[in-house]
């Protein structure tokens, strides 16, 4: 089915509480299109894994905070148990966010394995029943970075993503606002060599939440592209292709295809894309280069040239911490203290983003208040 953007509205018949504030469209005329859907509302505030700069991710806690602070959407990775269950965990391999290595029972399940090409040792989502998961307990993923958040150890447990979708409708209600949902698959290529392919449960679970049209408050991402297009054959909901400033997408990698993300984002790139997704989610630094000192370059013309098909443009991600940002933007020279992350913002906002992927939710609202 071949993607448009000529409706954005984004009050679902499940999450809808009231108008949600999103980019709309006009029309523009031009020498190589009769129309062309531009971004013309303030930008979307996406909460990256939650809050994940004031709580451990991928945790209802986090992404309850997000939405506190006036998260659009709020975003679960998804990865399977063994029994199938879609759970919200940045990665399968869950000994950096969780305390499964202070589990004995637990022991004899670490293992080694080749993720998209990588060796990696640790305790996998996929061999544990979605029973087993519950009993353990998320933890800070970047302690020396976000001491605060470390207090929270222990606390909180893995979600499902019906738990996920079950809390943006309840916050929807209270709050008199829609909250969307922004799911990415992870690893896809992966999971589906171990008989554990993502799309279909997680079509399944759009499918039972009422969550299957262009209108609803679902965007689907991934960094590979073929999951991609077997889900625009499944359901009818926006997909996002997401690109990192290196490397390039598994699923491409393995089927000996030698494009890279750098190509997908060049006009010709990007044409492909629009075959099959409703937008880009971008590694900033594919936006705005910076050089080796980390100091801002001049813009690329990747937003305007993925405007020009129709592609929504959201960007990755924005934390507020000054190791995090570029050389321009940083205060002082401890690496863990805040810079100047309203002036990021407003430079990305100026160039015609559509969204923001915020790990402090709250920074970018009041950026976006202020234009």
């Amino acid at each position: 089915m071949r993607r448009t953007l000529s409706a954005l509205g984004l009050a679902g018949t499940l999450l809808a509480a009231a108008a949600v504030v999103v980019p709309t469209v006009a029309t523009q005329a031009g020498p190589d299109r009769a129309e062309r859907p531009r971004a013309t509302q303030r930008p979307l505030v996406i909460g990256h894994r939650g809050a994940s700069g004031y709580r451990p991710e991928h945790t209802l806690e986090s992404y309850r905070l997000a939405i506190r602070q006036g998260a659009d959407f709020i975003e679960p990775d998804l990865v399977s148990t063994k029994d199938g269950v879609l759970v919200a965990r940045h990665e399968n391999e869950i000994s950096g966010t969780t305390d499964v290595a202070g589990h004995p029972e637990f022991a004899t399940r670490k293992a080694t394995k080749t993720i998209d090409g990588v060796a990696v040792t640790g305790w996998f989502t996929e061999d544990f029943t979605l029973a087993e998961l519950k009993t353990l307990r998320a933890k800070e993923r970047l302690p020396q970075v976000r001491v605060t958040n470390a207090a929270f150890d222990g606390r909180f447990e893995i979600p499902t993503f019906q738990e996920v979708v079950d809390l943006a409708r309840t916050e929807s209600k209270a709050r008199g606002r829609t909250i969307g949902v922004y799911p990415e698959t992870k690893h896809p290529t992966y999971f589906a060599s171990i008989g554990l392919a993502l799309e279909e449960p997680l079509v399944a679970a759009l499918r039972r939440n009422r969550l299957t049209h262009r209108n609803d408050p679902v965007f689907v991402q991934s960094f590979e592209t073929a999951n991609l297009r077997k889900l625009d054959t499944m359901i009818d909901v926006r997909l996002v292709q997401l690109m990192d400033a290196t490397g390039a997408p598994y699923d491409l990698t393995a089927a000996g295809d030698r494009r890279t993300y750098a190509d997908l984002a060049t006009a010709a790139g990007l044409a492909w894309v629009s075959r099959y997704a409703d937008g880009v989610g971008l590694n900033k630094n594919l936006i705005v280069p910076r050089d080796t000192a980390g100091r801002l370059l001049a813009p690329t013309p990747v937003i305007r040239d993925a405007h020009r098909l129709n592609l929504v443009v959201h960007a990755w991600t924005f934390r507020a911490e000054n190791q995090f940002l570029p050389l321009d933007f940083r205060l002082g020279a401890d690496p863990n203290a805040r810079g100047d992350i309203t002036s990021e913002y407003e430079l990305f906002f100026g160039l015609g983003l559509d969204g923001v992927f915020a790990d402090q939710p709250d920074t970018a609202v009041a950026a976006r208040a202020g234009r």
